[in-house]
């Protein structure tokens, strides 16, 4: 069994995580992805994050009907930070014998030095970094610490313009954010009212 795991804030969970998702399962060879939100992001963010029941709630929504994603509701349960090392511990006791692949974007990989057991996570998953404009292998290697560099590899999927950044200033100001994410999220949000001013 090879697990893909997709972890992030997912504030919202939107079109471009799903297709990252699915690209790294067929051309990584995954059985299945497991998205999972954090529940207690350990790096501060620069706005308020939306309640983890809300994040979870939107990501169980956008991968209903998909075969191969499975949302995970693991760090949302679990009491303090969401520490990726702990995630993974978890994952390999559920699944012995697994290969565990976790899928984050280059600029959080960027900064793995600054992750809780940093060299448990590299031990414990095959570690991919979807690369970002600007941040391709060669940039990981001015940033990541030389003892960790060797066990991340760099999966290149196409670019696709979309953010949850985008998705919530665009709520915020009133206009469409349809064909961003799932139309499933986008009643979630307009129902909740997230992201309002």
């Amino acid at each position: 069994m090879r697990i893909g795991v997709l972890g992030g804030t997912f504030d919202p969970i939107h079109n471009a995580h799903l297709f990252v998702a699915e690209d790294a399962r067929v051309r990584l060879g995954l059985d299945t992805v497991l998205v999972v939100p954090n529940g207690v992001p350990p790096h501060k963010k620069e706005y308020t994050v939306t309640p983890a029941e809300d994040r979870l709630r939107m990501v169980e929504l956008a991968v209903k009907g998909r075969a191969h994603l499975r949302a995970e509701p693991m760090e949302v349960y679990r009491e303090g930070p969401s520490y990726t090392a702990d995630t993974l511990r978890a994952l390999r006791d559920e699944h012995p014998g697994g290969e565990i692949v976790f899928i984050t974007g280059a600029d959080a990989v960027a900064e793995i030095g600054t992750w809780h057991e940093p060299e448990q996570v590299v031990r414990l998953c095959r570690l991919v970094a979807v690369s970002r404009p600007g941040m391709g292998l060669n940039d990981l290697k001015d940033r990541v610490p030389p003892e960790l560099f060797p066990f991340i590899e760099v999966h290149t999927a196409p670019e696709i313009g979309i953010s949850a950044t985008m998705i919530r200033e665009r709520v915020r100001e009133g206009l469409p954010v349809c064909y961003l994410t799932p139309d499933a999220v986008v009643r979630y949000i307009e129902e909740h009212k997230l992201y309002r001013a």
